[in-house]
Parts: structure tokens; C-alpha cells; sequence
């Protein structure tokens, strides 16, 4: 492993998010790009908390291994939030979607907020 000087670490630029990596790298859709993730997260979490191998959560899921690997690695171009939602749900998990007017007016938002 390379050894990082204390001059590099210095020269190193920081620069303060708004939360959300996807609007910081300025990609389009990014709020929906932040609630696949949180989403994908999610499944992740209750896999790895089953001990479930790529292949048993593709029998479960009703996906293929492949599908699951993408999703184990962030690769989540092909899946909609309404797919991930439908994953959650056979992982056993409600999913609840709230729709509120927005306090200041103008666009509203979309998150994730695990309960």
C-alpha cells in the first residue's frame, strides 16, 4: 500500500456536500439516483443479515444471480424504484409512500426514510 505524505493530505481538497453525492457530481435524476441507493442499501442489508448467497436470493427475489450482484454493487441502472420497492416487499419489508405538499412551495423532493 502506498504511504500518503502529510504534504499530500494538506493539498488535499475538501469540498462540503448537500447531502447528495449524485446533485454534488451534478448527474441528472440525482434524487431519485439517492432513493435506488438507500433502497439498495436496504436489500443489501437484510441479504447480508440472512446469510443469503447471490444464488438463494435470486430464488427468492425471482431475479437472476447476475441481477443480484448488480444490485450487491451499486449497479443499479436497469432496476426502477418501483422494481426495488417490489424486491423489499418479497424480502418481507412494507413499503410506504408518502406524499405531502412541500412547505416552501415549488418542486418537492424525493427520499428514502427507513423506519
Amino acid at each position: 500500500m502506498k504511504e500518503v505524505r502529510e504534504e499530500e493530505i494538506e493539498e488535499a481538497a475538501v469540498i462540503d456536500s448537500g447531502g447528495n453525492v449524485f446533485a454534488d457530481l451534478g448527474l441528472p435524476d440525482a434524487e431519485e439516483l439517492l432513493a435506488k441507493s438507500a433502497i439498495a442499501v436496504k436489500i443489501n442489508q437484510i441479504l447480508d443479515k440472512r446469510h443469503l448467497s447471490q444464488t438463494e436470493a435470486a430464488a427468492l427475489l425471482g431475479i437472476t444471480q447476475p441481477k443480484v450482484s448488480m444490485i450487491q454493487h451499486g449497479k443499479l441502472r436497469g432496476f426502477s424504484l418501483e422494481k426495488l420497492c417490489n424486491l423489499l416487499t418479497l424480502l418481507g419489508h412494507d413499503v410506504d409512500i408518502a406524499i405531502r405538499e412541500t412547505k416552501k412551495g415549488g418542486v418537492g423532493h424525493m427520499r428514502v426514510v427507513n423506519a
